[in-house]
């Protein structure tokens, strides 16, 4: 186990779904030992006032660092940058694009650059639909790179009760990813055997 917390980069692009990327904010920010670096694209302060009502601040303070999008400088562009991987939440398909293409034109396309070239775990959680040819070989040469192309499609086996139960259902699965231990949604036991009316 590394003598420092562990470390989590969060980003937040234009695609709809922004509530993803908040509620991962603020779920790891209540678990002990884990230390959340955000980036927010301009892109995405649009869409988080739309879809939740929230400001870039108020979403940078959910995180224990915030990274402007155009500083490639910051110490997550860096490999030597000790983190355990990034989630991009959600994830454009312009960004998957950048990421798919090695383009590192903004911190956001570096920072995934850099966890893919350390062999650290990248979760790309797309949101498009239809997808096109292009999207889906992007996603293939993410996938190839050793990336998670991770949709973030609603369960229904566990009933949920709410939108919010969908969406931490969600990010609960994210979170498995990088055995970050929670209680955020019920562990599938098996289904029960069904009974004839």
């Amino acid at each position: 186990m590394p003598d420092r917390p562990q470390r989590l980069v969060i980003a937040i692009t234009g695609a709809t779904g922004a509530v993803y990327g908040v509620r991962l904010l603020q779920h790891l920010r209540a678990m002990p030992g884990v230390e959340t670096h955000v980036i927010v694209s301009d892109a995405a302060v649009l869409t988080l006032q739309q879809e939740t009502g929230m400001t870039r601040r108020a979403v940078e303070a959910l995180a224990n660092v915030a990274h402007k999008t155009r500083d490639v400088g910051a110490s997550i562009a860096s490999g030597s940058f000790q983190s355990d991987g990034m989630v991009i939440a959600p994830c454009s398909m312009k960004t998957l694009a950048a990421v798919a293409h090695g383009l590192s034109d903004n911190l956001i396309a570096r920072a995934a650059d850099v966890v893919l070239k350390e062999r650290r775990r990248l979760v790309l959680m797309v949101r498009e639909t239809p997808f096109n040819l292009a999207h889906l070989r992007n996603m293939t040469a993410v996938t190839e790179m050793g990336g998670i192309i991770f949709p973030p499609l609603p369960s229904f086996y566990h009933q949920p009760k709410s939108i919010d139960e969908m969406v931490d259902h969600t990010v609960a699965r994210v979170i498995d990813l990088f055995g970050i231990e929670h209680t955020l949604a019920p562990r599938w036991h098996g289904m029960k055997p069904a009974t004839d009316a």
